[in-house]
């Protein structure tokens, strides 16, 4: 009886290629990552403004049945409270998300780092930054488009509900004081100020929660 064939041995797959591979996994699930957790974070924000827009009009349909006495007072102050109190925990989401992201986009310029170490003959053909520091991080979010760090900060998914829930949070100030009795002048000045203080307490939370993300750079601009 004959021995059967011995099977043929694997061919040996290139270090560069399984490294190449490694690394493109690891991006992708970055990737993936970053995508999920926006989509959630979009959904959440889209549930706020749901609940808040709905609230106008629960309050429209109140005034038209029972004019602005005691029982609208009520429930404006109820709604407001409520709506204060979600776009808050949804704020809390965005500012997480917003340091979970800059971690993964500091770690896709990492492993282009990585890519060019594989071949350096790629660095011209990429848009994206392979410094994982903050100059790295910024052009890697504006894809090297010049733009100031202020208008970034300014026109993010943050300041936006942190502009929102300002003006909730104003509206409940104007509605305790007149609640309470206030003239016209205090009513209008206690929504002002309470406007303005839940602001700048959301910017400085902002600031404290994106400052705190521990990354020690490995491959610094420069």
């Amino acid at each position: 009886m004959s021995e059967p064939a011995p099977t043929p041995a694997p061919a040996m797959v290139p270090a560069a290629a399984v490294r190449a591979q490694i690394l493109a996994t690891e991006h992708w699930s970055l990737l993936a990552t970053r995508s999920m957790t926006w989509g959630e974070v979009m959904s959440r924000i889209t549930i706020h403004l749901t609940v808040t827009s709905a609230s106008l009009v629960v309050l429209a349909l109140v005034a038209q049945a029972s004019g602005f006495g005691k029982p609208f007072h009520v429930m404006a102050i109820g709604l407001a409270s409520s709506s204060l109190i979600l776009g808050t925990l949804t704020v809390a989401r965005v500012h997480n998300a917003s340091s979970d992201d800059a971690a993964m986009l500091l770690g896709m310029n990492r492993l282009r780092a990585a890519y060019l170490e594989l071949d350096p003959g790629i660095e011209r053909y990429l848009v994206t930054s392979a410094n994982d520091d903050l100059t790295g991080l910024m052009r890697s979010y504006t894809m090297g488009w010049r733009r100031s760090v202020f208008s970034h900060v300014a026109a993010s998914t943050s300041i936006f509900l942190a502009a929102v829930n300002s003006i909730v949070a104003g509206t409940l100030g104007a509605l305790v004081a007149d609640a309470v009795g206030g003239s016209t002048p205090v009513v209008a000045l206690a929504g002002v100020l309470a406007g303005l203080a839940y602001l700048a307490v959301m910017l400085d939370w902002g600031r404290r929660t994106f400052a705190a993300v521990p990354w020690e750079p490995r491959f610094p601009s420069g």
